[in-house]
């Protein structure tokens, strides 16, 4: 049986099969207070997939360890980095993955290699992976965990408990489309997707996945009916009128077009 977030006793909290996440600090950004999460997936050939660490406490450090020796350190878009060296100090073996654009960001870190459109032989056979591209400012890596069928996003969709935010920021955020139940990517963000065309083959690579949960950074995930999830929280790459609707219903009609 899985559970939404981590237990009062625990910090890491069972999200599906061979699957765990830990809610870390609230971390400011632009003045807004932002929730983080992070995830742990244990691999069938030994050590752990680690995507984007949270700050490392000694309880958290003896309960990753009760699951297995972290394997592979991930920082799935460059904002996601703040604890990447504490991490890396603790586990001098795991291999550290650099997201795009993050080498410039944190020439502090010695990365030992790059997250691409391809997964790691290391973790191939378990989690697929997908570069959303597009935007001018960031490129994600959005990832795939086949057993608990998982789908693990950063910062292209948040989903804001409706009273975490309050007063002005609150209305902002709303404005923004990141307060649940209205899931998705901040509409600064949204509207320097330049490229479109590749987002949207993006996108259609992700929705080909069969997806039942959604974990992410920032915010409420989804436990079931993931697909129907994500594709409402991208419903502004299908156009206004999708957008419209996303709320009114959950088919696929507005997403057959996209490109595979």
């Amino acid at each position: 049986m899985t559970q939404r977030f981590p237990g009062p006793a625990t910090r890491l909290g069972a999200f599906g099969p061979e699957i765990w996440i830990a809610d870390g600090p609230t971390v400011p950004f632009f003045g807004f207070p932002y929730p983080t999460r992070m995830a742990v997936v244990r691999l069938t050939q030994g050590g752990l997939f680690v995507w984007s660490p949270i700050a490392l406490t000694a309880d958290l450090k003896a309960e990753v360890e009760a699951l297995g020796n972290p394997r592979f350190l991930v920082s799935p878009n460059k904002l996601h980095h703040l604890y990447l060296a504490e991490w890396k100090t603790a586990y001098p073996r795991a291999t550290l993955f650099a997201s795009p654009g993050l080498r410039r960001r944190r020439k502090d870190l010695a990365f030992d290699d790059d997250l691409t459109d391809t997964p790691d032989p290391g973790w191939a056979r378990e989690i697929d992976q997908v570069l959303f591209k597009g935007s001018v400012a960031m490129t994600e890596a959005v990832f795939f965990h086949r057993a608990s069928r998982t789908a693990l996003f950063a910062d292209l969709i948040q989903n804001l408990p409706h009273d975490f935010v309050k007063g002005w920021r609150g209305v902002l955020a709303r404005l923004g489309g990141i307060v649940e139940p209205n899931p998705g990517a901040p509409s600064d963000w949204r509207t320097i997707f330049l490229d479109r065309k590749a987002a949207r083959r993006a996108l259609a690579r992700i929705l080909a996945w069969d997806i039942e949960r959604v974990i992410i950074a920032h915010g409420t995930p989804a436990e079931q009916d993931g697909q129907a999830f994500v594709r409402r929280a991208f419903a502004w790459l299908a156009g206004p009128a999708a957008q419209r609707h996303a709320t009114e219903r959950n088919d696929d009609r507005d997403f057959e077009g996209l490109p595979g």
